[in-house]
């Protein structure tokens, strides 16, 4: 359960202090942000698409695939129109794939002909919205009064009040800071409130080396006054789960063999990867009978870091296997128009690249 504000300690500043701090956030915000493309000639549909890749993306990573998206699909009516693997496909490299699934539900619920919602308890209920993305697309698009709490923003808060309660996790923090976030919510400007503060967190209140120097509110911090600024906020250390898995590189000529996996897997629906051991059917004992291995390469996916190995398997053995269903031999000029996980296209460019520089 998430602490009261008692339970948090005293807050470092009163109200009298708070339309200083909302004016001075407010005024490094409009003349520090960055010129991102949806905060330039906004639109409900640039928030929302924005707000969607952000979740578990940073901007840097984003803004290539946010202007390849806009190409493909300007508004909600193209996305609704399009088909899911269209959808897949523009969406390969930024990962979380149910994000894009709910984006184009979404875009299918708000293309319907009914009203648009304005308030953020409406938009919960709709495809993929929690609580933070429903208070930063009505906050930015139609000036709800409703503040946005995620981990740069607990992460200023925490600093601030120097609050000293450790949290299992950031969404725990979240809840616990909401309250304290409501009140420092500018009402007159809400949605670029917000904005300043994930500003502040993504640019200033870094989570390691903060520039508090260049801190616009650094005089409300009281952890910036004590010097532990960096102690906040408490998280409990997160175990990482390491596990290795198999991969098979296999040729047939002009064609290579992948897996696609099913439609009800919940990261991967759909989507390519080279193939595993079991997925030809192999046991333990014919697993341990693989071709030399070619690469070892390791991905961080939340709190699982996957040691993948992927070793040569000659294609003769293939037609001797009992295979399970999603394989297919996919030629070459064919695999950059399938949707791959974004590891494994990198991974199989590299592998294609290394044969074609041996059999130079």
């Amino acid at each position: 359960m998430a602490p009261a504000s008692s339970e948090r300690g005293d807050a470092a500043f009163g109200p009298d202090q708070i339309p200083e701090f909302r004016r001075a956030l407010l005024r490094w915000y409009r003349r520090h942000r960055r010129r991102l493309p949806w905060r330039e000639e906004p639109s409900l549909y640039k928030t929302v698409v924005s707000e969607f890749m952000l979740q578990q993306t940073q901007v840097a990573s984003m803004l290539g695939h946010f202007d390849r998206w806009l190409r493909r699909f300007p508004d909600f009516e193209t996305l609704t129109a399009a088909p899911e693997a269209d959808v897949l496909k523009h969406w390969e490299g930024l990962g979380y794939y149910n994000r894009a699934r709910n984006l184009r539900r979404l875009a299918v619920t708000l293309a319907d002909g009914r009203k648009i919602p304005r308030d953020p308890e409406a938009w919960r209920a709709l495809p993929g919205v929690g609580p933070y993305t429903a208070a930063a697309v009505t906050s930015i698009t139609f000036g709800a009064r409703v503040a946005c709490v995620d981990g740069n923003v607990v992460r200023i808060l925490a600093r601030i009040d120097a609050d000293e309660h450790e949290y299992p996790d950031t969404a725990t923090a979240a809840k616990a800071h909401t309250e304290r976030a409501a009140e420092l919510l500018d009402p007159r400007h809400p949605g670029d409130h917000n904005q300043a503060m994930m500003e502040l967190g993504a640019t200033v209140c870094t989570r390691r080396r903060p520039r508090c120097a260049t801190c616009p509110v650094h005089t409300f911090c009281r952890a910036a006054a004590r010097g532990m600024v960096e102690n906040h906020p408490r998280l409990a250390a997160r175990a990482i789960e390491t596990r290795e898995v198999t991969r098979l590189w296999c040729r047939r000529a002009d064609r290579l063999l992948l897996h696609q996996a099913e439609a009800t897997s919940r990261r991967l629906a759909n989507q390519y990867e080279l193939p595993q051991p079991v997925h030809l059917g192999l046991t333990d004992d014919g697993a341990k009978n693989l071709g030399p291995m070619l690469a070892r390469k390791t991905r961080h996916i939340t709190r699982h870091r996957i040691r993948e190995i992927i070793h040569e398997f000659p294609a003769n053995r293939v037609a001797r296997t009992p295979a399970t269903a999603g394989l297919a031999w996919v030629p070459l000029d064919r695999i950059e128009k399938l949707t791959l996980s974004g590891p494994h296209r990198r991974w199989v460019r590299e592998l294609l690249k290394r044969e074609e520089g041996l059999s130079r």
